[in-house]
């Protein structure tokens, strides 16, 4: 089996890292490793699996990020996306929302660590790829002001309760831990608010890799720079960037280039991008995918660059107008290129023809 270059990974997101969002971020990075957002494994196995698992094959290496707590469904659920061709599979313990938590899954498994051990070792019996969890340092209830003690420290109590938790899901058969260095709170604060309030502490995801020496540790949460990076990278196996890299996905290409092979191409231009993800949808428009759907995880590609703005404003209004197709990606691109030459009146007015 091949082994995965886990050094760089693209967190699972919520309504974000979805099959076209991937595709996208592959450009960027032929070694990055790609997550689905969370699909709970009822819906794989009671619903329509082959729709919720389809993804193209040049989003590889793509692993699942599986939603659940009854070990059977998750063993039913791992077997089908290895069926599907995933390349390794992952469990949610560490997704703090609501709506999770009421599910039985998410952060609120890991006060229940036998039960995420019954469930990996489940996983582990149905699949031959591997089978990994992503967590918290730790969780806490209550609102804000409640939790904002326990928010505030972390004690060796909470360190021995990770290292337990740890120690029981390796045993059960998972092959890497990825640490989201932060506490979640149930019940008191957003998705959005659970990302940014409970500090940082990489200090604890640093520890743990020095407890678990054959235990591959990935660490998750606040990673906002190639230097940073390569920096965590000094003592972890491997680091999961989010919202960073969804909103300034060139920082893949960044890093592509700090860590690559020799034998790898240097960081694609974004007009290649463009002319890439415009035979993507040229495809997807014809299997009835709205161009809207592709496009909105794109509006990132200028992050920071002269002509950002046009090119944006340029998709998101373009992509929802009457008659637009793949045209209007290269629209994009030569208004952003207008832009940054200070000329005025680049490219075609927006919903360009499917051509």
């Amino acid at each position: 089996m091949h082994k995965l270059d886990r050094r760089i990974a693209v967190a699972p997101m919520m309504d974000w890292t979805d099959r076209h969002c991937r595709y996208f971020l592959r450009g960027f990075s032929p070694d990055v490793l790609l997550y689905t957002e969370m699909i709970t494994s009822a819906a794989i196995v009671r619903g329509d699996a082959r729709r919720l698992l389809a993804f193209d094959p040049e989003e590889h290496p793509v692993a699942l990020q599986l939603g659940g707590s009854e070990p059977r469904e998750l063993a039913l659920a791992a077997r089908a996306g290895e069926d599907a061709g995933y390349d390794e599979i992952n469990l949610n313990c560490g997704c703090p929302s609501d709506r999770v938590a009421s599910g039985a899954f998410g952060a609120c498994l890991m006060r229940e660590p036998v039960r995420v051990a019954e469930c990996v070792a489940a996983m582990r019996a149905a699949v031959s790829i591997p089978v990994t969890v992503k967590m918290r340092i730790g969780v806490v209830s209550g609102t804000r002001e409640q939790a904002r003690d326990a928010l505030a420290s972390f004690e060796e109590s909470d360190f021995e309760a990770l290292h337990g938790f740890v120690t029981l899901v390796r045993d059960a058969g998972c092959e890497v831990a990825i640490v989201h260095a932060r506490k979640a709170v149930l019940g008191g604060l957003s998705p959005k608010d659970n990302r940014e309030i409970p500090p940082l502490r990489h200090d604890v995801v640093r520890r743990l890799k020095g407890e678990f020496d054959g235990l591959p540790v990935i660490v998750n949460g606040g990673l906002r720079t190639a230097a940073g990076v390569v920096e965590a990278l000094s003592w972890s196996d491997g680091v999961m960037l989010g919202r960073e890299a969804y909103h300034r996905p060139s920082v893949l290409s960044e890093l592509q280039h700090l860590l690559g092979r020799p034998e790898r191409p240097g960081p694609p231009c974004r007009e290649a991008l463009l002319e890439r993800m415009a035979g993507y949808a040229q495809r997807q428009l014809a299997q009835g995918d709205r161009l809207s759907a592709i496009t909105r995880h794109m509006l990132g590609l200028y992050a920071g660059e002269p002509g950002a703005r046009d090119f944006r404003r340029l998709l998101s209004e373009g992509a929802r107008a009457a008659g637009a197709g793949p045209d209007l990606l290269r629209d994009a691109a030569a208004a952003a290129r207008a832009a940054r030459e200070g000329v005025v009146g680049g490219g075609r007015a927006p919903g360009g023809s499917s051509g």
